[in-house]
């Protein structure tokens, strides 16, 4: 019989396997390319400015995203602790997306003016200050680094042809916005507008 021919031949059988499974991940994934809520951002989403723009890089930069997600499950516990489900309208400006799948510390997807700046400045600077016990490491560091921001407005460009809409005057403002700012400023802005869009639209 045919199926006997292909359980006693392992590279054969990996083979179909993987067939199996990439054309299974195509009919789930490729349809979603082309959905509405899946193209479009929620009506109240705005690209991060410029000192935004640059605390996501260091987001990025401390390894913060491996320990927090940015989103947020659609299971009772998880909206009942952080706040409406993740969905696809508020990350199209986001390149790359930081959803992740691994959680240390909570998911900050929701985490916009839930605490005040000055608590994410002691928080940054040394975690055990405000929360007894965390493990999360210190960033004393970024309240004493000026911003390096000679490839602010390169970035808006970048990202405005990737269809971010920035506007010139977005990209002119750049430099004055984030003059003389700290990385622990740029941090905490970030910080600060997560989630905000998904709260104003359900207002």
């Amino acid at each position: 019989m045919r199926h006997d021919k292909v359980e006693k031949n392992i590279g054969l059988m990996i083979i179909l396997i993987i067939v199996v499974i990439s054309f299974g991940g195509l009919v789930e994934i490729v349809p979603l390319f082309f959905q509405k809520q899946t193209q479009e951002a929620i009506p109240n989403l705005k690209p991060l400015t410029a000192l935004q723009l640059e605390g996501r890089d260091i987001y990025i930069r401390e390894g913060c995203h491996v320990c927090h997600t940015q989103m947020v499950r659609p299971l009772f516990s998880e909206t009942q602790r952080y706040g409406h489900y993740t969905v696809a309208g508020e990350q199209v400006y986001e390149h790359p997306f930081l959803w992740g799948s691994k959680r240390t510390g909570p998911d900050l997807g929701r985490v916009g003016k839930r605490y005040s700046d000055e608590w994410h400045r002691v928080h940054l600077v040394n975690p055990r200050d405000v929360v007894p016990g965390s493990n999360m490491p210190s960033y004393p560091w970024l309240e004493k680094t000026i911003l390096k921001t000679t490839h602010t407005e390169d970035k808006m460009r970048v990202l405005r042809k990737l269809g971010v809409p920035y506007s010139d005057q977005d990209i002119e403002q750049a430099q004055d916005e984030v003059a003389n700012k700290t990385e622990l400023d740029a941090l905490v802005a970030y910080l600060q507008q997560l989630g905000l869009a998904m709260s104003a639209g359900k207002q």
